[in-house]
């Protein structure tokens, strides 16, 4: 007697359309729509302001766009200043010489404001620290293969 092997399971056919997530409710789309946008604010305040993230919000915004508007998602890659360095990152995990420049001066003027303001005492120290902690990790990032930034 003959065994039969078990049947696989069926094969997806080029007819066969990719499955797709379930469509998010308007409710929801415009929730992420809206954090996407409030992320990409607080980002674009944060190239300007000292301490304050950019990267994380920037990625936050990609994500919420992504979930709520792929449309805004686009938009936001698109962008010539925040653009390039997340898909350097995202591909690479790799940070254009031009940005480690500015992020480390700023995190230099940074400590030398904390220095001059704040007064003695740990804290002051261990800020700075924390400060020059960021600097050497970014420093130490590699730079991306392609110069797109």
């Amino acid at each position: 007697m003959k065994e039969t092997p078990p049947s696989s399971p069926p094969t997806a056919t080029p007819s066969t359309p990719p499955k797709r997530a379930p469509a998010r409710s308007p409710l929801a789309r415009a929730l992420w729509v809206g954090l996407a946008a409030l992320s990409f604010g607080i980002g674009v305040i944060g190239i300007f302001v000292p301490l304050l993230p950019t990267t994380e919000f920037m990625f936050g915004a990609i994500y919420c766009a992504s979930k709520g508007s792929p449309r805004f998602e686009a938009w936001i890659r698109s962008r010539r200043y925040v653009g390039p360095l997340i898909k350097n990152w995202e591909t690479e995990r790799a940070i254009s010489r031009r940005a480690k420049y500015v992020a480390v001066s700023s995190i230099i003027a940074s400590a030398m404001l904390l220095l001059w303001h704040l007064g003695e005492g740990w804290l002051r120290w261990a800020i700075v620290v924390l400060l020059a902690s960021v600097a050497l990790w970014l420093a130490t990032r590699p730079e991306p293969s392609s110069p797109s930034s």
